[in-house]
Parts: C-alpha cells; sequence; structure tokens
C-alpha cells in the first residue's frame, strides 16, 4: 500500500528500510522523504515503522522471513 502519495514511498519500503538497518523514524524521512511534503501520511507511516521496527527486535533476519537454517552436513574420512 502506498503510505506517501507525495514521494510514492509504500508500506514495503518502509520495511525494507528497517530491514536494512534503520532505526529512527528521522532516519527513515531522511532516506525516503517519507512525509516530508504535505505531511498527511505521518501518521500512518510511523504506525508502519514502529510495527516494521517490532516485527525486527531481536530477530536475525529482519527481512520479515525467518533465516533459512544451514545443513550441516558431516564428511567421512576416506
Amino acid at each position: 500500500m502506498i503510505v506517501c502519495l507525495c514521494h510514492r514511498v509504500s508500506d514495503r519500503d518502509i520495511r525494507h528500510a528497517v530491514a536494512s538497518g534503520v532505526r529512527n523514524f528521522e532516519l527513515l524521512q531522511d532516506e525516503t522523504a517519507v512525509g516530508s511534503a504535505c505531511g498527511s501520511c505521518l501518521d500512518c507511516a510511523r504506525e508502519e515503522f514502529d510495527a516494521a521496527v517490532s516485527r525486527c527486535h531481536g530477530a536475525a533476519h529482519c527481512g520479515g522471513e525467518a533465516a533459512t537454517p544451514r545443513r550441516v552436513i558431516a564428511l567421512q574420512p576416506a
């Protein structure tokens, strides 16, 4: 869904920024320009940002998907 019509920032863009390490709303605004024109999207943008940060808190992988477990293969001596 488009959150900021003025700068065409979507909820997915916000989640991607959080997954990339953005943990400060002002930094999100610097990177995406969300809420920097008319300001009518600020409440929605803040809610999406807070939700994305909450999902990422303590997660090993913040891209919205669980990290793929790695399989360990023991090699037998020849």
